[in-house]
C-alpha cells in the first residue's frame, strides 16, 4: 500500500480517517507543563520545537488529512532547527525559535479547525478540538510574546524584564481568560496589540464558539 501524501481528499474522506483529538489534548498538556518546568537553556527550546512538529503532525493524523509525507518532512525540519539551536545559540535564535513555534502553532490550529468543520455536528470530536483549539491560543500568544522579547529593543514587560517562558505563558492565560491580574503587563508595541488581540480573541471564542457547540453538544447524536 502507498504511503499517502499530502492529499486531504474530499471531506467524507477526511471524515472517514478522523479521530478523536483525545491525543492531541494530552499533548498540548505535555507542552505547558513542559514550557513551564524547563529551564531557559538551548535544548529546551530545541526539545520544544520538536514537540510543536509532534503536536502538528498528530493533528493531522487526528483530522483525517494526508499526513505521513508531511509528517516526515516536519520530523527532518525540527530535527535540523533543533541542531541549529544546540549549535548557535543566542538571541537572535531564541527569536526564530519562537516564530517557528508559532508557525507549527498556527498551522496546528488550521488543521484542527478543518477537523472540527468536517464533523457539521456537535459531537466528542468536534467538542475536544474546539477545546484544543482554545487551549492552544495561549501557547500560541506566548510564543508571540516570546519572539516580541528577543527581538525587541526593550525589556517585554512593564516590570523591566523580558520574563522566562513560564511568565510569558503565564501571562498568555491570564489575558486569554480577561482575568487581568496585573502582575505582568505589556511594556510597549506590538506587544500590547498583541495581548489585546489575545483578550478579544479568547473572550470572543469562548462564548460563542466554545459555548455554542459545548451548549449543543449531544452524546447520542455521535456516529459510531
Amino acid at each position: 500500500m502507498a504511503l499517502r501524501g499530502w492529499r486531504p481528499g474530499s471531506r467524507v474522506e477526511r471524515l472517514r480517517a478522523s479521530r478523536t483529538y483525545g491525543y492531541v489534548l494530552i499533548l498540548i498538556g505535555v507542552t505547558y507543563v513542559f514550557i513551564v518546568a524547563a529551564p531557559e537553556e538551548s535544548w529546551a527550546r530545541a526539545v520544544l520545537v520538536l514537540i510543536e512538529a509532534g503536536t502538528l503532525a498528530l493533528a493531522l493524523w487526528t483530522s483525517g488529512l494526508g499526513w505521513i509525507r508531511p509528517a516526515l518532512v516536519l520530523a527532518a525540519f525540527a530535527v535540523g532547527v533543533a541542531i541549529l539551536t544546540l549549535l548557535i545559540g543566542g538571541s537572535t535564535m531564541r527569536g526564530v525559535d519562537a516564530v517557528l513555534d508559532v508557525l507549527l502553532v498556527a498551522a496546528t490550529v488550521a488543521v484542527i479547525a478543518t477537523g472540527v468543520v468536517d464533523q457539521r455536528e456537535v459531537n466528542r470530536k468536534s467538542v475536544t478540538g474546539a477545546v484544543c483549539i482554545y487551549l492552544f491560543l495561549g501557547v500560541f500568544f506566548a510564543f508571540v510574546y516570546g519572539a516580541c522579547a528577543a527581538f525587541g529593543s526593550g525589556p517585554f514587560f512593564a516590570q523591566g524584564t523580558d520574563g522566562s517562558a513560564a511568565d510569558r505563558i503565564y501571562f498568555s492565560y491570564v489575558t486569554l481568560a480577561t482575568l487581568g491580574y496585573g502582575d505582568y503587563t505589556a511594556a510597549a508595541q506590538p506587544g500590547r496589540s498583541f495581548a489585546v488581540a489575545e483578550l478579544l480573541l479568547g473572550q470572543l471564542y469562548l462564548v460563542t464558539i466554545l459555548g455554542l457547540i459545548v451548549g449543543r453538544f449531544q452524546p447520542t447524536r455521535e456516529r459510531a
